[in-house]
């Protein structure tokens, strides 16, 4: 049955403790880590808006309050105001309240601290009513088309879709002849094996193959594999996870130079 993306939820796994990139996740969550002065999660959330999504169940848990309490507070971040502790009441101190903000509906949901990928999904089944989900890490960006992500996914017919990819090699290649002499140099290609880069579609049916603990990169993707029952959407485009302090100088470095192809607004 097709859907409206609108009506289905977008679940970003944001409860991880983030250990490789203690430098900012030691104060805070990891998908509260800026680019550009938002955080990754709300770039997240941005891109997946444009192509009509507006619920979103965000699993928490290590600094999941912190979490909550940035968008229970988004509307006054970008006002001054004056607040009366007594009634709670807030008035903005110049003029009119900047009341422009996103239209979306947010379930933030406690999944534990230490739970595993799998097992964090599990415990939002109940807050996932309908036939699919989308399912993304709170920690990496992408212009994946969502639309036609969606597309593939219908047309497959599999309980699960993920989104694979060519990742970039770290290293710099040396090319060399037949008599070991150097040729030349490559700086850091594309790697021809696939990755799984996230971006997930699931069928309600997944939740068959998980268990409160279990970790969904390992036995559920291998079972639903040994099921046939995942297809692949290849993604030729930008991907870029957050995963160490390096990758977070990356990311602000191409949003301060204008290169960030994720933007959408």
């Amino acid at each position: 049955m097709n859907q409206n993306l609108s009506d289905i939820p977008v679940v970003i796994l944001c409860g991880g403790r983030g250990t490789r990139l203690q430098e900012e996740t030691a104060t805070r969550p990891k998908p509260l880590v800026e680019i550009g002065g938002m955080p990754i999660l709300w770039h997240i959330m941005k891109w997946y808006a444009r192509f009509g999504s507006r619920r979103f169940v965000l699993c928490l848990g290590y600094k999941g309050d912190m979490i909550k309490d940035y968008f229970l507070e988004y509307q006054w971040r970008k006002n001054n105001f004056r607040l009366d502790l007594v009634s709670g009441n807030k008035t903005p101190l110049d003029g009119v309240a900047d009341t422009a903000v996103e239209d979306w509906e947010i379930d933030f949901i406690d999944t534990g601290d230490d739970t595993n990928t799998g097992g964090r999904v599990y415990k939002i089944r109940d807050y996932v009513d309908g036939e699919r989900f989308f399912l993304t890490y709170g920690d990496g960006v992408a212009d994946v088309n969502i639309g036609d992500l969606y597309r593939f996914h219908l047309d497959k017919g599999k309980i699960a879709t993920l989104t694979g990819l060519h990742p970039w090699s770290k290293y710099g290649q040396v090319v060399v002849d037949e008599d070991q002499v150097v040729k030349n140099f490559i700086e850091k290609p594309k790697l021809k094996d696939l990755i799984n880069g996230g971006f997930f579609i699931f069928e309600a049916g997944v939740f068959d193959y998980l268990d409160d603990d279990c970790v969904l990169e390992e036995r559920p993707l291998e079972r639903l594999a040994e099921d046939r029952q995942i297809a692949l959407y290849k993604h030729e485009g930008f991907w870029h996870a957050m995963d160490t302090y390096k990758d977070f100088v990356a990311l602000n470095e191409m949003w301060e130079a204008g290169n960030s192809p994720w933007k959408c607004w």
